[in-house]
């Protein structure tokens, strides 16, 4: 998006944000529309709801208010510990079957998550997040996401049994995707990081997409193909099964909804 918007895919990702100041406001008008029927709404789909912003602006806190005052179903993706900060509304959106979590884990190891994600929180309290969100009772999942081949590929078991050992009722993965710009911005990253496996890394990443940087096909965008994909995918649905985590988080209620009240801008006659 920050592409779509005329920045850089890198730099400007960081540095440019974009904070939907009337984001609450427009929900409820949303929400209240006659014709509205709800349906879990997915937050972190597009950009973190706990990126380091959301501590000063607090728009996500306010839209999980709405969801608790609307009793409206919520799904949220996030690789911050600053979730925590939310546990209360959280455990009562638990409470009513509103909610569920999913927290990126892209390694345990200190420093190669630093490269990967500077500003994120580390791996110690990603985990940490999932141990206390489970203890409150809130459907969580480990999400093992971006896998890079000859990066962080060889730790996909460990993060899954590090995921389930704190609580984690389900996991999912998704191989490193290199749409548009971000495979210039992926490229310089290894050449800074890890210059010496930029021929190797490039060339598993083109094995999985059909001799391209990327393949954008719904069905295989998120997998990929070809022998190392299908390699990582069955050593991820063998340590799915082996640490328990094949389930599905449970679905949420809809039935529970109520439509917000819009206060009138029009006066009152008496």
């Amino acid at each position: 998006t920050h592409a779509y918007l005329g920045h850089s895919a890198g730099v400007d990702f960081e540095r440019e944000i974009y904070v939907k100041t009337n984001a609450v406001e427009t929900l409820r008008a949303e929400l209240s529309a006659k014709s509205y029927r709800p349906k879990p709404i997915a937050m972190g789909t597009n950009t973190d709801p706990y990126q380091p912003a959301e501590r000063k602006h607090k728009l996500t806190r306010s839209i999980l208010e709405v969801m608790l005052e609307t009793r409206h179903p919520v799904m949220i993706t996030t690789k911050s510990a600053l979730i925590l900060r939310d546990l209360d509304l959280l455990t009562e959106l638990a409470k009513l079957g509103l909610v569920k979590v999913a927290i990126s884990v892209t390694s345990m190891d200190h420093k190669l998550s630093r490269k990967m994600e500077p500003r994120a929180s580390s791996p110690a309290r990603r985990l940490e997040a999932i141990r206390l969100l489970s203890e409150a009772g809130v459907p969580t999942a480990i999400f093992a996401s971006p896998m890079i081949p000859a990066i962080n590929d060889m730790e996909l078991e460990r993060i899954l049994d590090a995921g389930k050992a704190q609580g984690a009722l389900s996991a999912s993965m998704i191989l490193l995707r290199l749409p548009g710009e971000v495979r210039d911005v992926f490229r310089e990253w290894l050449l800074r990081h890890f210059p010496d496996r930029v021929r190797h890394v490039l060339s598993l990443v083109r094995d999985t997409r059909g001799g391209k940087d990327y393949d954008s096909r719904f069905g295989t965008r998120m997998t990929g193909e070809g022998p190392y994909a299908t390699l990582l995918r069955q050593r991820f649905e063998k340590a799915r099964e082996r640490y328990e985590l094949d389930a599905k988080l449970p679905s949420l209620r809809t039935d529970l909804f109520i439509q917000p009240q819009l206060e009138s801008k029009q006066m009152s006659l008496f």
